[in-house]
């Protein structure tokens, strides 16, 4: 069962067609270009599909994945404020397109998917997949089910709007607080330049520049790790997860991310089993993957469309 898979992001189109033995070939990124507008970004996505297509004629299925809010088993994508998307019907303008059989999710429950079958959280029946990047997201996995959980209005997992610190920045969703305005990558960037007045400067490049001494850093990146301690252990609590898995951009950072995290977490957990908490292991190609498991799972029962 050989699959074309694409991951739609803010930023970049990540696309590849998968074997069924999980072997990953002709990798592409596309600019995603949202400053053109919503319908050219639906055009570069069919655009991307086309030429995976036409360089692999013998996939069989596609698969693709979008942020924001996604109706699964639709295929809509309710809203992807960042690509500017709001009820597209990506699952039936890409299937016309390929003339093949499409299977819709969720960005950040497929990279858990990926993480799940072949990833960081393999053979581990109850985890949690948390990607730190632009936004910070999760999901949750539980009793050895295959798919993430979902809830009722597919809006399950959204750690990033977890009110951490009330009364604080303004978050884009409208809320004051939320781990996404103090932990995510965009905001530790955002926060150092806003200290500093240095502009330019990355998520890793703050890291960096607190293990190398600097002080106004060393909060930024502290304060994030305080943040998203204090999200996941209200998580933790709730899912009693074996494991959790960092993922995202942030996760790059390795034991300069983990460690302080592992702390935090054994300060603040109580009577809750304090979880295994390391790096995943597919990198930012997670979803492109998940992507690919969701095409596959589609050949195989074919009434199943989403996660």
């Amino acid at each position: 069962m050989t699959v074309i898979a694409l991951d739609v992001g803010g930023t970049f189109i990540k696309g590849g067609v998968v074997a069924e033995d999980g072997t990953l070939s002709h990798t592409r990124r596309w600019c995603t270009r949202v400053d053109r507008g919503p319908d050219a970004v639906l055009e570069t996505v069919l655009s991307c599909a086309a030429e995976l297509a036409e360089r692999c004629p013998a996939a069989e299925a596609a698969g693709v994945v979008v942020p924001g809010i996604v109706d699964e088993d639709d295929g809509v994508s309710v809203l992807a404020a960042e690509l500017g998307w709001r009820d597209v019907p990506v699952l039936n303008w890409l299937a016309e397109h390929l003339g093949l059989p499409v299977a819709c999710g969720h960005d950040v429950r497929a990279g858990g998917l990926a993480e799940a079958r072949a990833g960081a959280g393999r053979g581990c029946a109850d985890f949690l997949f948390v990607p730190v990047g632009t936004g910070i997201g999760a999901a949750a996995f539980t009793a050895g089910r295959a798919r993430a959980l979902t809830g009722r209005h597919g809006r399950a997992g959204e750690l990033g709007h977890v009110v951490v610190r009330p009364g604080g920045e303004r978050c884009r969703c409208g809320a004051r607080g939320c781990l996404e305005t103090v932990a995510s990558a965009s905001a530790v960037a955002r926060r150092y330049a806003r200290a500093t007045r240095r502009h330019g400067v990355t998520a890793r490049d703050v890291q960096r520049r607190a293990q190398a001494g600097d002080e106004v850093a060393a909060s930024v990146w502290s304060e994030a790790m305080e943040a998203l301690a204090d999200a996941l252990s209200t998580a933790i609590t709730l899912y009693d997860p074996e494991r959790v898995v960092i993922g995202g951009g942030l996760s790059l950072a390795g034991e300069a991310c983990l460690a302080p995290l592992r702390a935090a977490l054994a300060e603040r957990l109580t009577f809750q089993a304090v979880p295994q908490v390391v790096e995943a292991r597919l990198g930012d190609l997670a979803g492109c993957m998940g992507a690919a498991f969701l095409a596959q799972d589609l050949l195989v029962r074919p009434e199943a469309v989403a996660l």
